[in-house]
């Protein structure tokens, strides 16, 4: 079967380049059902594969190659494909969740006139992802890196008629091109002191290769910068919340399963670099834990409900980052998971929400929704369990795991990180019941209009709420059970590296301590939202409702400065410099021109009298300098 993992990566190549020639003739619903099956068959086989390499026989990881892409003196660089426990994961994520979101466009884009050309880009986004983890080398893994970027500049942008989406979309571009830069670099300091490329042959010569270990820090840093930038961290996460302006599936297609888990993955894929550069696991750390609480602070007052979805995306995304820097891989990977099922519910489940009331998102227009939306708001409320991490839900296990060992490498990150799960709790059930619960706050007509979604929609939230239900118990904690079928799965690939085992009392009482206090934390959220009152926000409030004014300080330090210097460099270096070099030099051989045309006269005398003085030059040259 993994001979044929060459067709998971080309069927949505297909898909999209079926849909991507023909969407303008194209009938919409045939553009929805070739790209939902082009992603589906993908899923089959990497379902065929993933028990494949779950079987007790496998010798993995294999690598299939498929040509020979860089080829250079001793440099050997093929395009090739690996398939061991990690990439079948995520092989199964991307593609299962990447199906539902595409089954769930069919519906919530069927008004769209550029509906073909969405499910092109869809396609071409879930190609570029799955690249992005099949790849035996970073080479190939930057590809996808790249086309994942790419992609999510047209989905983000895809309604261009509006100048703040197309805004949104440059801005994700660029900042994701900061953090490139640094993944970049990392990997030619990988070709320049390892001279490869390739995962088993980099991986396997860090013991052997005589390099400084400060070597292995800077290769281990610029990585994370890439990882900073596609994974939405402190500074490069403000183009996360901004990517709100593409559809709503785009939404959950980029913040859920895909795009945003890339840096998670190429760290967890890299761990055996990162197991040698301490320094840089503390750095990260330090990023991820910073990234949770700030985000979740935002969170706490948005109005926006995909703005809320985005702030906690980025929150999660610190959690994962924070598991990372304390060794936890494994356990990032599982949060991984569960994220990519809960968050994908929560914002399909707002998508469905925002088409109810006719395109609108700010969530003190709402309220009561629950009597009309009854599919919608028992799924949003599994979505709501699972991410403040209540037991028995997914996000329970995978966020106690995280909270677990940071706590092994400090009590004071476990304290922080429970500060952050408690506002998730609060932000998430504030959502909640300002949504659903009480009255209905906006207009008669939005009310008269109120239903619930077509099946279409609400058939991928059953699914995925189911998952956030069950998809918990791969990895349940020591005090349950010793045996973590996930960490099993993923040991021969990557594993967890100075993670310290608590005893039972000590887990037991940790998670008791977050469980409570999260029970606090939703009841609270529930008073706080009873008899809602919307005033404008004052002091501290204010500052959270701007966003800590971090878009105004980037603007202000880097944006306005730049395009400063720009209009300065275009008036005096462009114009007036390298233009007028080059309209100089054309203007000073026209006018020699006009003056040399002088000397054609017309007359054969003036042209036999100035051929005899040139004969006469000549002569006299020969005579006095040439010997």
């Amino acid at each position: 079967m993994t001979n044929l993992v060459y067709l998971i990566p080309l069927f949505p190549l297909i898909g999209f380049l079926i849909n991507g020639i023909f969407w303008r003739k194209m009938p919409k619903s045939t553009g929805g059902i070739i790209g939902s099956l082009a992603v589906l068959a993908s899923f089959c086989v990497s379902l065929g594969i993933f028990f494949e390499v779950r079987a007790e026989g496998f010798q993995g990881p294999v690598v299939v190659n498929l040509f020979d892409f860089i080829q250079s003196g001793t440099l050997q660089i093929p395009f090739s494909f690996q398939v061991d426990a990690l990439s079948s994961l995520f092989l199964l994520i991307i593609t299962g969740v990447g199906f539902l979101i595409h089954v769930y466009s069919t519906s919530y884009m069927h008004e769209d006139e550029g509906m073909v050309k969405y499910f092109a880009y869809l396609n071409l986004f879930v190609f570029s992802m799955l690249l992005l983890v099949l790849g035996s080398n970073y080479l190939v893994m930057f590809i996808g890196w790249e086309g994942v970027g790419l992609c999510s500049y047209l989905l983000i942008g895809f309604w261009f008629k509006n100048r703040e989406y197309t805004n949104a979309a440059k801005k994700a571009f660029v900042m994701n091109r900061i953090g490139d830069l640094g993944f970049l670099v990392g990997m030619l300091l990988v070709l320049l002191n390892f001279g490869t490329l390739s995962y088993q042959e980099f991986f396997g010569s860090l013991s052997t290769t005589q390099v400084p270990s400060s070597t292995y820090n800077w290769i281990a840093v610029c990585f994370f910068i890439g990882a900073m930038g596609k994974s939405a961290q402190i500074p490069l996460y403000t183009w996360l919340p901004d990517a709100m302006a593409g559809p709503t599936p785009v939404s959950a297609l980029i913040h859920a399963a895909t795009m945003v888990t890339a840096g998670i993955y190429m760290i967890a894929r890299s761990s055996a670099l990162y197991n040698l550069a301490p320094e840089t696991l503390h750095f990260v750390a330090i990023i991820g834990l910073a990234t949770a609480l700030f985000a979740a602070t935002i969170a706490i007052r948005q109005y926006d409900i995909k703005k809320v979805l985005a702030y906690s995306t980025v929150s999660q995304l610190g959690f994962m980052f924070l598991a990372l820097g304390v060794g936890a891989y494994t356990t990032a990977v599982f949060h991984v998971m569960t994220h990519a099922f809960f968050k994908a519910l929560l914002f399909l489940g707002s998508g469905s929400v925002i088409h109810a009331m006719g395109g609108e998102q700010d969530i003190r227009k709402m309220g009561g929704l629950g009597k009309h939306m009854k599919i919608t708001q028992a799924t949003f409320l599994i979505g709501c369990l699972a991410i403040a991490g209540i037991p028995g839900f997914a996000g329970f296990f995978s966020k106690d795991e995280i909270l677990a060992a940071a706590y092994g490498h400090s009590p004071v990150l476990f304290g922080l990180g429970l500060l952050g799960a408690l506002m998730t709790a609060f932000y998430m059930f504030r959502l909640y019941f300002l949504t659903f619960r009480g009255k209905f706050r906006g207009t008669h007509e939005q009310e008269h209009h109120l239903h619930e979604s077509p099946a279409a929609i609400t058939i991928p939230l059953i699914v995925l709420a189911i998952l956030s239900i069950v998809g918990g118990y791969v990895g349940l904690p020591a005090v349950i059970s010793e045996h973590h079928t996930l960490a099993t799965f993923l040991g021969p690939v990557v594993s967890n590296f100075g993670v310290h085992h608590l005893s039972h009392a000590t887990e037991w009482a940790l998670m008791g301590t977050s469980v409570g206090l999260v029970l606090v934390m939703i009841v609270i959220a529930y008073n706080a939202t009873k008899k809602p009152n919307f005033v404008p926000n004052t002091g501290l409030a204010k500052v959270l409702e701007n966003k800590w004014y971090v878009d105004e300080l980037y603007d202000a330090v880097i944006v306005r400065p730049i395009a400063a210097f720009s209009r300065i460099a275009d008036r005096f270096i462009e114009k007036a410099g390298i233009d007028g070099l080059v309209n100089g030099v054309g203007k000073t051989v026209r006018w020699g021109g006009d003056r040399m045309r002088l000397l054609q006269t017309g007359q054969v005398g003036f042209y036999i009298f100035v051929m005899v003085l040139g004969m006469v030059a000549l002569f006299a040259l020969s005579f006095f300098w040439i010997k």
